[in-house]
């Protein structure tokens, strides 16, 4: 059975970091291409990051050299180190695999406000 447990939001203001992390069960992690979402408040859910089995990853244009996704296959666990971070970040960011599985977990909330 799946499980994501994602942690780490809270409030900041503009320009200072976040590391988000999240939980897998089973083996996941290890045999799957993983993700960072977010969805702001009235918009849709993207994908922000994501990390391939092998390490390879992919960034949306908007976060590309503020956020850094990474992950310990020992571990069950992906991160997403935050940078630099802005107001239109905001929003309940989610792991999952890419393409995702129709479970989510509760997700981990961030606002980004002075």
């Amino acid at each position: 059975q799946v499980q994501l447990v994602e942690s780490g939001g809270g409030l900041v203001q503009p320009g200072r970091s976040l590391r988000l992390s999240c939980a897998a069960s089973g083996t996941i992690l290890s045999l799957n291409t993983m993700g960072w979402y977010r969805q702001a408040p009235g918009k849709a859910r993207e994908l922000v990051a994501r990390i391939s089995p092998s390490g390879i990853t992919n960034y949306i244009d908007s976060v590309k050299g503020r956020f850094t996704i990474s992950k310990e296959n020992a571990k069950k666990s992906v991160y997403l180190q935050m940078n630099s971070l802005k107001p239109e970040d905001t929003g309940v960011y989610y792991c999952n695999r890419f393409p995702n599985y129709d479970y989510w977990g509760q997700g981990t909330q961030v606002i980004v406000s002075s």
